[in-house]
Formats: structure tokens, C-alpha cells, sequence
């Protein structure tokens, strides 16, 4: 004849609960401190020193750059990227200068300062860039000394 066991079921006490809270809110609390982490790590700093000062200007020199009437497309081949800038009847322009900082919108690690160069139609510059989203942060000054800031979006296929 064989004995047969029977096992109580495992009763639900003050410990397994303790033990899940505090499992719980330690994965909630970690996951929080990671991201500001990498919020804080990721973040490129400031775009202008006084707000303020900056706002006063801002009706300004929007308008000067709308009365220039440019347009600006970004692409990307193999590595060069081209910056087209084109004015209200879509002829190419040739600006007194350029500058431009490439890089990713949500770090700075892989930002890059490309030199631009006047091919007679556009600008080109060589450039290592991954696939994704890419922002050119632009800096052009016109002939008759207007300064055009623009940042252009660029996506990069595989």
C-alpha cells in the first residue's frame, strides 16, 4: 500500500510581499536613474546665454532672413553631404560664408564641423555618417552681410 503525501499549499505572508514591493519599486527607481542619467550625459548645453537678450532679437532677424527668401535642402551621398541653398526663383546662391556643425539631435559625441565648399551649385563637404537623423546646424552670412541660421534636417539611409 502506498502512502500518499499530501503538501500543504505555501501560504502568501508579509515577506513575499515585502519581497515584491521592494523588488518593484527598486526596477522603478533604477530605470528612473538611468534615464536622467543618460539625459543628463546627452545633453548638449545651452543654445544662447540669456534667453532674453535673444528673444529681443528674434522678431528681427527673422524677418531679414525671410526677406532673403532662401530655402535650404540637405542630402547625403555615399560621404559627402550637400547643402543646397536656393532663392525665391530656385537659383543657386552663393553665400560670403558658411559654417555648419553635423551632428545627431540627441547627443553631441558624434557631431562634426564639415568644410563646405562651392561646387558652382551647391555646397559639398566629405563626412562619415551612420544611418538615421542627422541636424545640420547652419551659420550663413549674405553678401550684403545678413546672417541666415537654419537647421536643416538630414536622414541617412542604410
Amino acid at each position: 500500500m502506498a502512502t500518499q503525501t499530501t503538501s500543504k499549499p505555501r501560504e502568501f505572508t508579509g515577506k513575499h510581499m515585502l519581497a515584491i514591493c521592494v523588488g518593484s519599486f527598486g526596477i522603478i527607481i533604477a530605470v528612473n536613474v538611468y534615464m536622467a542619467t543618460m539625459a543628463v550625459r546627452t545633453f548638449p548645453g545651452l543654445e544662447v546665454k540669456n534667453s532674453y537678450v535673444a528673444s529681443q532679437e528674434f522678431d528681427s532677424r527673422r524677418a531679414a532672413q525671410e526677406t532673403l527668401g532662401w530655402s535650404v535642402y540637405a542630402s547625403a551621398s555615399g560621404n559627402q553631404v550637400k547643402l543646397e541653398i536656393t532663392d525665391r526663383e530656385g537659383q543657386p546662391v552663393e553665400v560670403a560664408s558658411l559654417t555648419a556643425t553635423l551632428g545627431r539631435a540627441t547627443h553631441v559625441k558624434d557631431d562634426q564641423n564639415p568644410q563646405f565648399e562651392w561646387d558652382g551649385a551647391a555646397y559639398t563637404a566629405p563626412a562619415l555618417l551612420a544611418p538615421g537623423n542627422w541636424n545640420i546646424r547652419m551659420i550663413a552670412r549674405a553678401k550684403d552681410g545678413t546672417e541666415f541660421l537654419q537647421r536643416v534636417i538630414l536622414h541617412v539611409k542604410d
